[in-house]
């Protein structure tokens, strides 16, 4: 989830063009150089000679992409006929809609209603109408709510009651749970900043700071705080987990050289539940903190913390994730096409079997016995393609095939289970809302601000799996916390607590 593509900093970006250009002279002097030995050369030195010029003009061809390229994961397909005699839709026409109907019946002016044929008079013409639709919108206001808590007295003077007030985030506050719901969705759901929905919501009728909406989003995250961690061990609790992890600012705190601090994202999810933990670094102990004694596979990708962690625990199974690999020979091909269109061509075909599992509902014992049949020799041919390759161990080719290398048992993990999928995008998928919000809202400006961000993520992202609306979830489940009741999950509050 890096790279320069996405670096934003100028300062960092000039020093990386400086570098870039540095490293292209430096490989153009070097070809010129093994150039004029290859006109003096004969034989296997020769042969040797040309496979380095190669290899030189392929990074150098990489350097130059990084400088004035775009990046793209991204292969052209190849063309296909259209279907004769068959019209291609235009648009993808009305979508439906869940909305509450409204009538509105339009009558005509007293003035209009005069025949234009004989001069008479034009009377209503019973239930009959042209009707059409259109989607109209009732803007939010703000009320003042104005509680009225009745009392209750005995003739005795014994006894007074007071009817109970609304539930409330804190004592005396004056914003109600949906306001603070409501803020919540916006910023981690909408990734909209709270200076911007502060704005949003004045041009609305609510005079309010974003001092005051950071407030109320605390408060909320403070009485949520035990969802966070039935998320986390509702994970955790799964056989297959994905991880991955992605940077986090933390604004107003810099590094030695002047640069805004970086925290990690830990991101791990099981099918259905996505749980965050915002940590200082990518370390060892912060992937402890964050998976624990974990007994299972963890699909993910080569970071060294991984495997650390397996060497710890014999009881953790690390599986690798194969559009990873794809992705290193994907930048080799982008700069030498061709060369790597094979082993491509064998990866997508890899994925052409787990996609076709998918589409029949394949799971389990069968689901097994498909890989076997038909992902086995795809993964023999990948192996046998790598051996036969002629590259520099520091050639971009060279290192593409290191890195499926030095994954290989992880790589083939998924041939013995059916519950291990062939990569990790669906943990990509689900830093997404993370990288979003990352892009407009920054980060976070304390310790504390990580912590909230991490559950508003990950409850927002779980709604997102449970196919539930994140205001409703996080509507039922304030109500359970501050009624001292079982909070339940996303995609649970329909059905009943937990």
């Amino acid at each position: 989830m890096s790279g320069l593509e996405r670096e934003t900093d100028v300062h960092t970006l000039r020093q990386a063009v400086r570098l870039l250009e540095l490293e292209n002279k430096r490989l153009i002097k070097l070809v010129l150089e093994l150039k004029n030995a290859l006109a003096a050369a004969k034989g296997e030195k020769a042969k040797q000679l040309e496979l380095q010029i190669a290899e030189l003009e392929q990074q150098l061809a990489m350097r130059n992409k990084a400088l004035f390229g775009d990046s793209s994961e991204r292969r052209e397909p190849a063309p296909q006929p259209d279907k004769a005699g068959k019209d291609k839709q235009q648009g993808h026409g009305p979508r439906q809609q869940a909305l509450p109907i409204v009538e509105r019946v339009h009558e005509l002016d007293e003035a209009d209603r005069t025949c234009t044929s004989c001069g008479g008079e034009l009377v209503e013409w019973k239930d009959q109408f042209e009707e059409s639709c259109e989607i109209d919108m009732v803007e939010r206001r703000f009320v003042e709510l104005h509680h009225k808590r009745k009392k209750y007295r005995c003739q005795c003077g014994g006894c007074v009651e007071t009817a109970p007030g609304p539930l409330k985030l804190m004592a005396g506050g004056r914003y109600s749970i949906d306001i603070a719901i409501s803020i919540a969705v916006a910023k981690y759901g909408d990734h909209v900043p709270l200076e911007r929905l502060a704005k949003m919501l004045f041009r609305q009728g609510l005079v309010i700071d974003s001092q005051t909406l950071w407030d109320q989003l605390n408060a909320l995250a403070r009485v949520l705080s035990p969802v966070h961690d039935a998320l986390q061990s509702a994970v955790l609790s799964q056989p297959v987990i994905g991880a991955d992890e992605t940077h986090w600012k933390l604004m107003g705190h810099k590094t030695k050289g002047g640069k805004t601090k970086r925290w990690q994202v830990w991101g791990i999810t099981s099918d259905k539940v996505v749980s965050y933990r915002i940590k200082e670094g990518r370390s060892f102990q912060d992937a402890v903190d964050v998976l624990g004694e974990y007994c299972g596979v963890v699909m993910c990708d080569g970071y060294v913390v991984y495997n650390s962690l397996q060497k710890q625990s014999r009881s953790l199974v690390l599986a690798h994730c194969w559009a990873h690999v794809r992705r290193k020979f994907v930048e080799v091909d982008e700069v030498d096409p061709g060369r790597c269109a094979e082993v491509l061509d064998l990866i997508a075909k890899l994925f052409a079997v787990e996609a076709r599992a998918r589409e029949g509902d394949i799971r389990g014992k069968a689901l097994l016995s498909l890989r076997q049949t038909k992902s086995k020799p795809i993964i023999d041919a990948i192996q046998a393609w790598a051996l036969a390759q002629r590259a520099l161990p520091q050639s971009p080719l060279g290192k593409a095939i290191a890195y499926m290398g030095n994954l290989w048992v992880g790589l083939t993990v998924f041939l013995e289970n059916a519950d291990v999928p062939v990569d990790n995008n669906a943990t990509e998928r689900a830093l997404r809302g993370v990288v979003l919000g990352r892009k407009n809202h920054y980060g976070s400006r304390s310790k504390r601000g990580t912590e909230v961000a991490a559950l508003f993520y990950s409850i927002v992202e779980t709604c997102k799996l449970a196919g539930a609306d994140p205001y409703d979830y996080l509507r039922d489940a304030t109500h359970a916390a501050l009624k001292g009741e079982p909070i339940p999950l996303p995609g649970e509050h329909d059905h009943g607590l937990l």
